[in-house]
């Protein structure tokens, strides 16, 4: 299928100013990381507690962050998350530097202290677990089953799992009257839910904490599993076609990392292990479209003997320049979808995507073949050296 007619577009007489175009980015870019705000690391990388935290109204981010600040820890990141409506706080907070702990604890107390001062002692159903709510039950057994823990435990467990599960799909309780709605609660476990129980003003949606020690070591692999992937891309290349085609994608791989991480900087987006996920399947998808143009490449030298190197390749991406456009046109609607209507839990991993795939297509053409041809005339060059050096 083509989309465009046949194109005779000279893609390689501009790669002197596209490579120029290229370095003044990194440089910019890296001159940014290293003197400004730099890569913003998450707590996969650097250690510490990231909260996820559902309220019943909207909450008052200037108190949370009072609250917070009896911590000693550094200064705690507190955000929305997701749509404003939802009323979802993310709350993140370092571990101070060489010290492992799990701040989840502190933090929920301190909320609680302060947000929930009204409850008077009564069970929260917003913030308790379900050994805690089967315990209640089973103590206070309002449907009157008799014998021993065990017995009360095994009967009330799948009414107390109801009762969190209705919590669990819709968030938090809102207001007792929801209890109404949990089809397995009997009639008087509700009324003694309804007596006893309240609904507090939050309720925890995630919770994660990774220690310095572990965040250093997860840093380490992260970057090994990219460099290791550009290895193998390296030698893969290097079998399947030559040398010059392997070292002409990696250049561009290599540049398509760097561009998407400069754009993270830029744009002050969290690093953590998903956002290493996507880098690695950037590198995946910017590979098969070199590969492609490479591919036809080999056939064109194969077809057209004796010709010009930069003419063959300009022709080679020319030929395959329609299937280029169909393959990042397509699959730049899904990603762009994922970014608008993704949610945030996605949302920077379709970014890397989005300026993944742009990027990619462009160093296929102006950086992967422009450096294969360049490498190709130093062999070639180097060649004819040695053969004359050997003829005297």
């Amino acid at each position: 299928m083509r989309i465009i007619g046949d194109t005779n577009i000279p893609f390689l007489s501009y790669r002197k100013i596209a490579l120029v175009l290229s370095a003044v980015v990194i440089a910019a870019g890296l001159v940014y990381e290293f003197l400004g705000p730099g890569l913003n690391l998450g707590i996969d990388f650097v250690g510490g507690t990231q909260i996820i935290l559902k309220f019943r109204e909207e909450p008052d981010l200037g108190v949370m962050r009072s609250d917070i600040a009896d911590l000693d820890v550094g200064t705690p990141v507190i955000q929305t998350f997701d749509e404003a409506d939802k009323h979802e706080i993310l709350i993140r907070v370092e571990n101070p530097e060489g010290e492992e702990g799990d701040f989840t604890r502190p933090i929920i107390d301190l909320l609680n202290q302060d947000l929930n001062s009204d409850l008077d002692g009564r069970f929260d159903l917003n913030l308790k677990g379900s050994r805690e709510l089967i315990e209640l039950l089973a103590t206070a057994d309002p449907d009157g089953v008799g014998g021993d823990s065990e017995v009360r435990n095994l009967y009330y467990e799948p009414m107390a799992d109801a009762v969190l599960g209705h919590r669990k799909e819709n968030g938090i309780y809102f207001s007792l009257d929801e209890l109404g709605d949990v089809v397995d609660l009997t009639a008087d476990s509700r009324d003694f839910l309804e007596d006893t129980a309240a609904v507090g003003a939050f309720s925890i949606l995630g919770a994660e904490s990774v220690g310095p020690t572990v965040g250093a070591d997860l840093q380490k692999k992260a970057m090994l599993a990219i460099g290791f992937s550009l290895v193998g891309m390296l030698i893969y290349i290097w079998i399947r076609f030559q040398l010059p085609y392997a070292v002409g994608a990696v250049v561009a791989l290599f540049h398509d990392v760097l561009i998407t991480l400069i754009a993270l900087a830029v744009t002050h987006r969290e690093i953590n292990l998903p956002t290493v996920a996507a880098l690695l399947t950037l590198v995946g998808y910017s590979v098969n479209d070199t590969v492609v143009v490479f591919d036809r490449m080999r056939e064109n030298l194969r077809l057209y003997r004796g010709d010009d190197l930069e003419q063959l390749m300009n022709l080679s991406i020319n030929q395959t320049l329609s299937r280029t456009i169909i393959t990042s046109g397509t699959t730049l609607m899904v990603v762009v979808s994922l970014y608008v209507f993704g949610g945030d839990v996605i949302n920077t991993f379709a970014f890397v995507l989005l300026v993944g795939i742009i990027v990619g297509t462009y160093s296929s053409i102006f950086i992967a073949s422009p450096v294969a041809l360049s490498m190709n005339k130093l062999l070639v060059s180097r060649r004819e050296r040695r053969r004359l050096k050997g003829k005297r």
